[in-house]
């Protein structure tokens, strides 16, 4: 993401001539993978307990009338929650001003891979994006991109929400309801919004992983800065830039299509 953006990185490893794992007969390739399994399966199992810990957490009251602007104008939190009896809401960076080529490349990402909404619909959970800009120029940005979340801008009351969080930084946060009242039951930042993220996890199953200089891969192996970020859209293997070059990389298709990228805002 954008820090990890600015990293000095190695020289760029073109993928064609990348090293590769070592050649063996099925029997030794089946006998490693074997191993490796078990540790995936107390991986998950890990992952379950914790899981099962998250849900014994404590919560903590938020005031149900705090402010956001959505598509019909203000409402209040308690409002975002559309009737249902959980709230997964996601904290969108926003840099006020900036041109679409200069919002945050960690939050286009994780944002373009939240779709399909009927599953958490079914479980009683309502998903929406809290912007921490302006409603009008960043809404602008969401019908850009093409996403139909729900979308308001929590711009004037972060501090309320976030109380004692960085404001800037993308959060993701959990919200129960209780009637009228509303409580904060999780919260995570940075890595933890992997959650809504499948192409880091996909790519976590491939030889070559997720190619960024901080895993631990083998020499030979290529490595680029970030997958969030690039200096152009059209190339099967477009190179990768260190902010603040480039644009999110989800946003090349969205020009190429025709779409304005304009948010009707002047840069600062």
């Amino acid at each position: 993401m954008r820090d990890e953006a600015k990293k000095v990185r190695e020289p760029e490893r073109d993928i064609e001539h990348a090293e590769v794992p070592v050649v063996v007969d099925r029997a030794t390739f089946q006998g490693e993978l074997d191993a490796l399994r078990i540790r995936e399966k107390a991986h998950t199992r890990e992952g379950d307990a914790i899981a099962a810990a998250r849900r014994r957490l404590p919560m903590v009251e938020v005031d149900s009338t705090i402010g956001l602007i959505g598509q019909h104008g203000p409402v209040t939190l308690l409002d975002v929650f559309e009737g249902r009896r959980q709230l997964i809401a996601y904290y969108f960076m926003w840099d006020i001003g900036r041109p679409a080529a200069e919002q945050c490349e960690g939050c286009t990402w994780v944002t373009t891979q939240v779709g399909e909404l009927s599953y958490l619909h079914s479980r009683d959970v309502t998903y929406a994006t809290l912007c921490q800009g302006p409603y009008e120029e960043s809404v602008r940005y969401r019908d850009f991109m093409g996403w139909e979340m729900p979308w308001y801008s929590a711009h004037a009351s972060l501090d309320a929400l976030l109380v004692e969080r960085r404001i800037g930084l993308f959060h993701l946060v959990c919200y129960l309801r209780d009637g009228n009242r509303v409580f904060e039951t999780y919260w995570t930042s940075g890595r933890g919004v992997e959650a809504m993220d499948y192409s880091y996890a996909l790519m976590d199953l491939t030889v070559y992983g997720r190619q960024e200089p901080w895993e631990d891969s083998p020499p030979g192996w290529p490595q680029r800065c970030s997958i969030t970020r690039t200096d152009g859209g059209s190339p099967a293997w477009p190179p990768v830039s260190v902010w603040p070059g480039g644009r999110p990389i989800a946003q090349w298709s969205r020009l190429e299509a025709g779409r304005s990228d304009d948010l009707g805002n002047a840069v600062a």
